[in-house]
């Protein structure tokens, strides 16, 4: 237990260190440094909206990688991976992938697998759980946006 409480801990001082440092945070693998679970950020685009509990997002390839914002990006296809390069601003996830809803609740930064997911207004969110995304979807998105919008700005992590 103590290792663990350890690890955490480390983890939560990188974070931090990484957002003093001037670098903006972006949900990866602390290990890989693949964003978002590798998931291919132009798809989710073509998959909106996500009323449809059946569409998943699409898990991108090795061989089609962009390097943004210090995260190694996968996409389905060289076509993907072009649109994205051109226009990553347009296609990565708001607060870099991190969990809105845990934002929006002032729970700070929680990194998200890439699979639970929403647009809104032609914006991608993820969540850490569907949870998150039901409360998104309650109608009451863009105030829950303000909200986390103040706590991204908050935590100085949009350098």
């Amino acid at each position: 237990m103590k290792k663990i409480k350890l690890l955490a801990a480390f983890i939560l001082l990188f974070a931090n260190v990484q957002i003093a440092l001037g670098a903006e945070p972006v949900s990866k693998s602390r290990w890989s440094g693949v964003a978002i679970g590798g998931h291919d950020s132009t798809a989710y685009h073509d998959l909106q909206p996500q009323s449809d509990p059946q569409q998943k997002a699409l898990t991108g390839k090795k061989a089609f990688v962009v390097e943004y914002k210090g995260a190694k990006w996968r996409f389905l296809s060289k076509e993907s991976s072009e649109k994205f390069a051109a226009d990553p601003e347009r296609y990565s996830p708001a607060y870099n992938g991190h969990c809105a809803n845990a934002l929006s609740l002032g729970e700070g930064l929680v990194t998200t697998n890439g699979k639970t997911w929403e647009i809104f207004e032609d914006q991608l969110y993820l969540f850490y759980a569907p949870k998150g995304r039901v409360r998104w979807s309650d109608g009451n998105w863009k105030t829950y946006k303000v909200a986390s919008d103040a706590a991204w700005e908050k935590l100085g992590a949009n350098k």
